[in-house]
């Protein structure tokens, strides 16, 4: 059972997506604006968020950047346009996933267990590249000796390129294998995902070591 931090400051989507998601199996923390979502936070206990964007006072773009501060928790971020604005500026704050509302609760269910699916690899020891150190057992990463936090996305975003050094993975590849959704070609989640492992473990995130793109193909990882 999986503990889900829901803040969302409509009353009736709050309450309609408690029980929705308590029937599914999960444990439900409430919270109606941003201050409380980040008290309830600072509690600690919680699994995944889900993160209502356009909330009142503080907004759910600054209660993304805040968690992830601290955080590598999986973040899902809801949204009432789903336009690039909303979405881009979501993902660039360090969410992991978006859902549009109208939500259908069998969807966010979904995307909140492959979300926590994430974290899980199929472990076959340590690669090591250059300074790059990936402990797929104990999902650890280093960089020169310095351990570097991600997201289980991240994690699973650099396992899936790591595994195959020098193969070209398509945006759609990538979709199926990080995220597990058929997201209608939306790139933006791929994109997104690689401009923030490449500020985490490159040296120069606008010279690429590791994580390279294949303009009009993809992305791929080396050095090879």
């Amino acid at each position: 059972m999986a503990t889900v931090l829901l803040i969302e400051d409509d009353a009736l989507v709050r309450r309609g997506l408690q029980l929705a998601l308590k029937r599914h199996g999960h444990r439900i923390e409430a919270a109606e604006d941003g201050e409380d979502g980040l008290a309830r936070f600072g509690i600690g206990g919680a699994d995944v968020i889900v993160l209502d964007l356009m909330l009142p006072g503080m907004d759910g773009f600054e209660v993304c950047r805040r968690i992830r501060e601290s955080s590598q928790v999986p973040i899902i971020v809801l949204t009432a346009r789903g336009d690039d604005f909303d979405v881009i500026t979501g993902l660039e704050a360090g969410a992991d996933d978006y859902v549009v509302k109208p939500v259908r609760p069998t969807v966010l269910d979904a995307r909140i267990r492959a979300v926590l699916r994430r974290a899980v690899g199929d472990p076959d020891g340590v690669r090591t590249h250059r300074g790059l150190r990936i402990d797929t057992e104990a999902l650890a990463v280093s960089v020169d000796g310095r351990e570097v936090g991600l997201t289980p996305t991240e994690l699973r975003l650099l396992l899936a390129l790591s595994r195959a050094p020098g193969r070209v993975f398509s945006r759609e590849q990538l979709l199926e294998e990080v995220w597990e959704q058929g997201y209608l070609g939306d790139s933006r989640l791929v994109d997104n995902g690689v401009m923030r492992l490449r500020a985490k473990i490159e040296t120069d995130p606008a010279r690429p070591e590791y994580v390279q793109t294949v303009r009009g193909f993809g992305y791929r990882f080396g050095p090879v």
